[in-house]
């Protein structure tokens, strides 16, 4: 080996940025493969309505936030290596195991196939303890599958503030984090294509099994770069290379929080916390109505997810939510650079303005008889707007409380979050079922539909899609009303001081 070779400094952090990747997308898959396949897989062979999807989703937006609080602390207990797979292996071990909830529901029935379970009639007691039987089984496994994935997004930023220099962390960041956009995008075009030839408990077994094939690489593949055998002493030094800058750094971060330290009762004396507090209150839900609804939404325009136009519509929904929200993070970056505004300032107009995607929400129902494509389109918009106004509504807690107390924060909107997705997908399941039972008796606003002549007339918006209007109009209004109490609480830049 020659000395130009041995000086050459090794790549391995961008290896391990890799795995970060494959988790995070796989993380992003096995939440989704239970949205895609409910509706036009498994619901028929359970009798369930919308108001049990609404429970089980609920059951997992509340516990995965819940989890969140804790999860940091657990990574940071068992250590990066072991937290991670232990992680990974309990969500994979979740997702795989709502395979079985079809079997333990027979066994608890007395049924002997599924051919027989499919062929129970609806309405009759045995349906009712199958469909209760059932939603309980995939309530505990989504229990296991959230607990699970609260782990990843601690165990990768710990990871990554191991393998990388404080420069290039936010790079690295970006990168681990677009497996979520990129699982968004392939789990439409793979999830329902393996449940339609081979089985909805087979989609659940295969895409829940990579976790386990990601668990083995990173039991061989990591290690803390001093002891990695596949990183050198160049690039070890570059990974430390801000290391001589700790003490400093520290004296620093204890002038800017002037000694201040919250205890987690303290946080909420705070204006500020409280607008982060609505903020996240008032938003998150839409964006778990979106990822757990929009599938069911195109099966009920006929679209359903067996079909190439249904993959197709989810597909380039989340394909503008990828492309748009990347954005993001630029445009306080313009305010503050061309405008010469605070980074604060900055930031709630640009969320002032992300708050207005949204907005179009509120036509997806009215104009969907016209094309799929216009609701795909409109939700894709009002998601991309969420996406950015959430990177910018993280960013307000540094730009106001101490260093010592972002976690804290942190924690607390993400509970507030949680329950709002609680909120949003119970209640949408309680409103679709009611809506649908009631028929044209139920009606909210009009949309637009072709007559016996082709004509596009408009008429009352009846039954479940009348459902679906209502909470398409919470969603349009929900960032605005958002943004105008948040800028109450905090009229204008105003740090944590004391």
């Amino acid at each position: 080996m020659n000395t130009t070779e041995t000086n050459k400094m090794t790549n391995y952090r961008w290896v391990i940025c890799a795995m970060l990747f494959l988790a995070t997308t796989v993380n992003y898959m096995d939440r989704q493969v239970l949205s895609l396949t409910w509706k036009d897989f498994i619901a028929p062979d359970f009798h369930w309505n919308d108001n049990d999807y609404g429970n089980i989703t609920a059951t997992f937006s509340i516990f995965y936030a819940f989890i969140s609080l804790f999860a940091g602390k657990f990574i940071d207990w068992m250590g990066t290596k072991k937290g991670y797979i232990w992680a990974i292996v309990v969500w994979s071990f979740g997702a795989c195991l709502h395979a079985a909830c079809g079997w333990a529901t027979m066994q608890y029935a007395g049924i002997e196939s599924m051919e027989a379970l499919r062929g129970v009639e609806a309405g009759t007691r045995l349906a009712l303890t199958i469909s209760t039987v059932s939603v309980w089984l995939f309530l505990a496994c989504r229990i296991i599958l959230a607990t699970g994935e609260a782990g990843n997004f601690p165990a990768a930023i710990k990871v990554t503030a191991e393998y990388f220099p404080k420069k290039d962390r936010a790079y690295a960041t970006s990168i681990f984090n677009a497996g979520a956009s990129v699982g968004a995008l392939a789990a439409p075009l793979t999830i329902p294509i393996l449940a339609e030839h081979t089985s909805w408990e087979m989609a659940f077994i295969i895409i829940g099994a990579i976790g386990f094939v990601w668990a083995g690489a990173w039991l061989f593949m990591y290690s803390a770069p001093a002891k990695s055998p596949y990183v050198n002493k160049q690039e070890l030094t570059y990974i430390e290379s801000d290391k001589d800058e700790a003490v400093e750094e520290k004296t620093t971060e204890q002038a800017d929080d002037n000694g201040i330290k919250l205890s987690f009762l303290d946080c909420f004396k705070y204006r500020q916390t409280w607008a982060f507090i609505v903020g996240k209150l008032m938003t998150d839900g839409v964006w778990w109505f979106f990822l757990f609804w929009a599938p069911a939404y195109f099966s009920e325009l006929g679209y359903s997810t067996k079909t190439t136009m249904g993959q197709m519509l989810i597909f380039t929904l989340y394909l503008i939510v990828t492309i748009l929200s990347i954005y993001g993070g630029y445009l306080p970056k313009l305010f503050v650079e061309k405008k010469g505004m605070h980074p604060y300032a900055g930031r709630m107009r640009a969320m002032l303005i992300f708050a207005f995607f949204p907005i179009f929400a509120m036509f997806a129902q009215p104009l969907s008889s016209i094309s799929p494509w216009i609701p795909a389109v409109i939700i894709g918009l009002a998601g991309a707007g969420h996406q950015a106004w959430s990177a910018n509504l993280y960013s307000t807690i540094g730009d106001m409380f101490p260093k010592s107390a972002i976690a804290t924060i942190t924690g607390i909107g993400t509970m507030f979050g949680g329950l709002c997705s609680y909120v949003i997908n119970k209640g949408s399941g309680m409103l679709f079922t009611y809506a649908e039972e009631q028929g044209e008796a139920f009606s909210f606003m009009s949309q637009f539909v072709y007559d016996a002549n082709g004509n596009l007339v408009s008429e009352a918006c009846t039954g479940k899609p009348a459902g679906y209007m209502i909470v398409f109009c919470y969603c349009a209004v929900a960032y605005l009303i958002g943004w105008v109490i948040m800028k109450t609480l905090v009229p204008k830049y105003k740090p944590i001081t004391k």
